[in-house]
This record gives C-alpha cells, structure tokens and sequence, in this order.
C-alpha cells in the first residue's frame, strides 16, 4: 500500500515571561522564508512527541527552558502556509528570564500580546485566539 501523502506537522508557542509585570510574550524574527514576525515553533521531527518538539523549539529559537501549560488549539487551514500545508499545534508556556535568538531567529523580543507587530502565517489569528485565552480560558475555537 502506498503511503499516504499528508500535511507536515509543526508546533507553535505562545511563551508567557512569568517573571515580568503583565506576562509579555516572545515573538521571533524569522531568518528565513517567509520573513516576518512569529511565534517561536517548527516542525515536528520523526520519533518525537509534539510536546517534545515544543520544548526543543523554544529551547532552540529562544535559549528559554519553558513548562507548557496548555494546548491553545490546532490549526489545519490548508492556506496557513505559503510553503505548503502544514498543521500546528499552538502551545501556551511559561518562562523566565532573558530569551535569546537562535537557530530559525533572526531576531527576538518580548511583547505585550494585545499590540504585537504585523505576524508571519496566521498568526495574528492564534494571538486573537489567545487572547480569548486569558480572559476566559477557553481554547480555541473549533473553524470548519
């Protein structure tokens, strides 16, 4: 039987500072295509579970050693991507201390969630999503 061809699949984060007054989060500059703003993530390797990959990317894009604290939701929007199709899933984590850029980050810097920068993806939708989040703690919404 042939093997099925399929989405890649990738996580994403939203990694609160814990030891800053309002929990800013860490938003990366991406070094490569598509350039832009984004939440640290990347995609999953083979053998790995989808929690471990979120700890190793931002472990890799931010230096910071993080807890997960929730899984915000999935996205599959086909369009996500312009790479290609590809599904996510966005993890809520707390940190502390100073990030610092590597591997995929250009760049990296801690912002107030409610006035983030023009984002890479769709990740202007996961921050709305997230701010829903933290003020009524519900995950995101399921999309048809």
């Amino acid at each position: 039987m042939p093997r099925p061809v399929t989405p890649l699949i990738a996580v994403d984060l939203i990694i609160e500072l814990t030891d800053r007054p309002g929990r800013p989060i860490v938003l990366i500059e991406r070094r490569n295509p598509p350039h832009g703003w984004a939440l640290p993530g990347g995609f999953v390797d083979l053998g790995e579970t989808l929690e471990q990959a979120a700890v190793r990317e931002a472990q890799e894009e931010t230096g910071l050693k993080i807890k997960l604290k929730a899984l915000l939701g999935c996205y599959s929007d086909p369009q996500r991507d312009a790479r290609g199709h590809t599904v996510s899933a966005v993890y809520v984590a707390e940190a502390q201390g100073e990030p610092r850029a590597g591997d995929d980050a250009g760049k990296v810097a801690v912002m107030d969630a409610l006035k983030p920068p023009a984002l890479a993806f769709d990740h202007a939708v996961i921050l709305g999503d997230y701010r829903r989040y933290r003020e009524t703690g519900m995950p995101a919404p399921l999309r048809g």
